[in-house]
């Protein structure tokens, strides 16, 4: 790492002269190969989201959000309505492009264009779009949008510093891990501690050629399976 020192001879951050507070994400959809990402609407995507996430049988999905599990499509969509409409956090909702329906929801959150930071948060994948191709589409045109159409310097991810598929999630997509802020939260009545992760903007360029890569239909076969790992490519 280059060290910058002012006339004092004192170690200073690397100087960021052209840099100017960016956009905030626009609310329009995102398309890819295997999915697409909608603004979440109440009316098109409740009932498909219920649907969804009433797949998992034990509730699972929900132990480690702040919300959730709702006994009911009416339940969830209150909970759309009173959460999932403003500007920050921007829900979105990931339809699968094969059967046209939602099976989960993602939202970028504290949004702050002044120094280009912006986190992805509120994941919840239902059981019929995780470990598919378009689960991990998704999370490539969420960050595409961030750097490549809007320039942020900084994406984060956080997660309960116990939820540990969620660490590994965000380690296989390339996020490199920061550290535990000890009992940052409460929720469900619980403690959190927060586990913090995070991509930048130089290591973007070297991601998104991997992710082009491992989503390329080269390297799937006719069953829709993987020929090589997202994981494999992201360790180089």
């Amino acid at each position: 790492m280059t060290e910058h020192c002012n006339s004092l001879g004192q170690p200073i951050g690397a100087p960021v002269p052209d840099w100017k507070p960016v956009e905030r994400p626009p609310i329009t959809v995102m398309t890819g190969r295997h999915c697409r990402l909608e603004p979440v609407n109440v009316q098109r995507h409740a009932s498909e989201l219920f649907e969804a996430f009433s797949t998992d049988r034990e509730n699972r999905i929900w132990t480690y959000l702040p919300y959730g599990p709702f006994g009911s499509e009416t339940e969830l969509a209150d909970w759309m309505v009173a959460t999932c409409m403003g500007d920050d956090p921007l829900f979105h909702a990931i339809i699968d492009n094969a059967s046209g329906k939602a099976v989960g929801v993602a939202s970028f959150l504290r949004i702050d264009p002044v120094n280009g930071s912006i986190e992805v948060g509120h994941i919840n994948y239902s059981p019929l779009l995780q470990k598919t191709p378009a689960a991990t589409e998704a999370m490539f045109l969420l960050m595409r949008r961030v750097f490549s159409q809007l320039g942020y310097r900084r994406y984060e991810w956080k997660c309960d510093a116990l939820n540990a598929g969620s660490q590994r999630a965000a380690r296989r997509l390339g996020f490199q891990f920061e550290g535990i802020f000890r009992q940052a939260t409460i929720y469900k009545q619980r403690n959190r501690d927060t586990a913090w992760f995070s991509i930048v903007d130089k290591e973007w360029p070297q991601l998104e050629a991997t992710f082009e890569q491992w989503l390329s239909p080269d390297n799937f076969d006719a069953q829709g399976r993987q020929k090589q790992s997202l994981a494999s490519f992201t360790a180089k």
